[in-house]
């Protein structure tokens, strides 16, 4: 009776994501609709998740009238293995793989607020792909089947070599490193769709995606350690296929992550960014098809059904091509229009991502290789250890003498150059296509007072490391207060924080001798001239005036 309610739960939980996703990607986003994402998201989750415990506890107390149960726990075992029986094969470990993956949609749906602008369609998409991999448990790996009428008294032998603690964790932990950049995938979808490139969902995806990458690099290292000391294997990584479908997901994952970093700094690298996005979690959706479609021969792979393999292929196609399809119709949209300065922190980064999708594509050759030669050819061969000494050695030994030059680099600055008249054009042409830029003084600024062409180009000669000898920052600081410049709306709006940057970061940032106490200061006393519009003036001449008391 408990099994059939658990299965009922399960179908529940399978309607309520649909409907969740449908509300998402179908009706225009409302505070309401928004609410209503959010809060059906949320019970069917708590549904999903009643039906996993249940099942839990039909595994510790053995029940054997439930055939996985049956077929992989006996009441011989410890209540942990029991447990932990679950996801020792195909069908438990995809009920884990899928409560994990609406586990991080619940905690993204409750961590991020409802005014965020991509947080319902991110839901939503997540929403949809849950269902798929539903679909997937219920009609081809049901964990739900009975042994009817009679149940046997005792379940089935385990192999000793399965009962290990090594071997029990990190499967869990995989899983939440592989669903966990579900996250970033669905956000960079929603991104995509919405098409509106001032939405910065870099910064809401960052600590999900640094979180999924630390539970990815746990479950990778125990379960090599496991490997190592259990099956005997010549050394610490063997270059098994199933290994190998969990290495892309992770190499691809380092170069997304630095990826993001650049992305939130200046809005650069955007379509690595996103690229990688998509890539990271295809790799996972494609280790998922390596390891349950049984094409391959391994130690780590649970099946070897066509049926559940021609369904996994369909829907993980579905995915992988509608993100590459939005990611094409989008690209003209994400493209930064300023080119990243050479050798600067970005240029590197760039390389390094180079660097990681060439070894995410010899792993990707040396695991497909062989099933293409199979088919064509009718022969079996594989792929060892010496082809992918080959192709790492040199790259990772190229990337550590980049790697070496890169530690000094510089953040590009990130500047707008916005001037407002042909005249300006002109003379701006003038400095800046010769040697005379030393040359620019308070007169010439004089002549061009706009607030917004001045503070585009103060930050125009400072982003490309010119030596203003004659006009400083803190020239330009007094000339602004001193003809009250800061009462402009169009500053105040538009170059504030341009402003704080040149002023802030020059003048305090750098200072090692300024005090924390201070800097903090600065900052929170900002923020009230900011909200109430008081005066600018007082604040930076009381501010001045700790600095030399300081």
């Amino acid at each position: 009776m408990i099994i059939e309610i658990s299965h009922f739960f399960t179908i529940l939980a399978t309607g309520l994501f649909l409907l969740s996703g449908i509300f998402a990607v179908s009706i225009k986003n409302t505070e309401y609709v928004s609410n209503l994402i959010s809060r059906t998201y949320s019970h069917a989750f708590l549904f999903l998740l009643i039906s996993f415990g249940l099942y839990v506890w039909l595994a510790a107390t053995d029940n054997f009238s439930v055939l996985y149960i049956a077929s992989h726990s006996n009441s011989d075992l410890p209540t942990f293995y029991k447990i932990s029986s679950i996801w020792s094969a195909h069908e438990g470990s995809m009920f884990l793989w899928i409560v994990f993956l609406a586990l991080w949609g619940y905690l993204f749906n409750f961590n991020i607020t409802q005014t965020n602008p991509i947080k319902s369609l991110s839901i939503g998409i997540l929403s949809l792909i849950i269902v798929g991999f539903l679909l997937f448990l219920l009609l081809t790996s049901n964990p739900f089947q009975t042994i009817l009428p009679i149940p046997p008294s005792n379940g089935a032998d385990i192999n000793p070599v399965l009962q290990d603690p090594a071997l029990v964790i990190p499967p869990p932990t995989l899983y939440l490193g592989y669903v966990g950049f579900g996250i970033p995938f669905a956000c960079a979808l929603a991104f995509l769709i919405k098409g509106n490139t001032e939405i910065g969902w870099e910064l809401m995806v960052q600590k999900w995606s640094v979180v999924a990458w630390i539970f990815l690099t746990i479950g990778i290292t125990l379960g090599r350690w496991w490997a190592y000391y259990e099956l005997g294997w010549g050394g610490y990584w063997f270059w098994d296929p199933v290994e190998n479908v969990a290495l892309m997901p992770w190499l691809a994952a380092t170069a997304f992550i630095h990826s993001l970093s650049v992305s939130i700094k200046s809005k650069r690298l955007r379509v690595w960014t996103l690229l990688l996005s998509i890539l990271v979690f295809s790799l996972s959706l494609f280790g998922a098809f390596i390891v349950r479609s049984g094409i391959i021969d391994s130690v780590h792979s649970f099946a070897n059904d066509p049926e559940r393999g021609l369904y996994l292929l369909g829907f993980i196609s579905v995915i992988i091509i509608t993100s590459l399809v939005l990611f094409v119709i989008r690209f003209s949209k994400i493209q930064s229009i300023t080119r990243v300065k050479r050798f600067s922190k970005e240029s590197f980064i760039s390389i390094n991502n180079i660097f990681f999708g060439v070894l995410v594509f010899s792993v990707m050759l040396g695991v497909i290789y062989p099933l293409i030669y199979e088919y064509l050819f009718n022969q079996k061969i594989s792929v060892g250890a010496p082809f992918y000494t080959a192709i790492f050695s040199p790259i990772v030994l190229i990337a550590c003498i980049f790697l070496i030059f890169s530690i000094d680099s510089k953040w590009s600055r990130e500047f707008k150059l916005n001037l407002m008249n042909s005249e300006a054009i002109e003379i701006v042409n003038y400095y800046f296509n010769s040697d005379k830029y030393n040359d620019i003084n308070l007169d010439f600024i004089n002549n061009y007072n706009s607030p917004s062409f001045l503070i585009s180009l103060v930050d125009f000669l400072e982003a490309n490391d010119f030596s203003i000898k004659e006009c400083t920052i803190e020239d330009l600081l007094a000339y602004i207060i001193k003809n009250k410049l800061y009462t402009s709306d169009e500053f105040i709006k538009e170059y504030l924080n341009l402003f704080i940057e040149l002023f802030f970061y020059k003048n305090i940032n750098n200072s090692k001798n300024i005090s924390f106490k201070i800097k903090k200061y600065f900052y929170l006393k900002l923020s009230f001239v900011k909200k109430y519009n008081l005066d600018f003036e007082s604040f930076f001449l009381e501010f001045n005036d700790k600095l030399l008391s300081e």
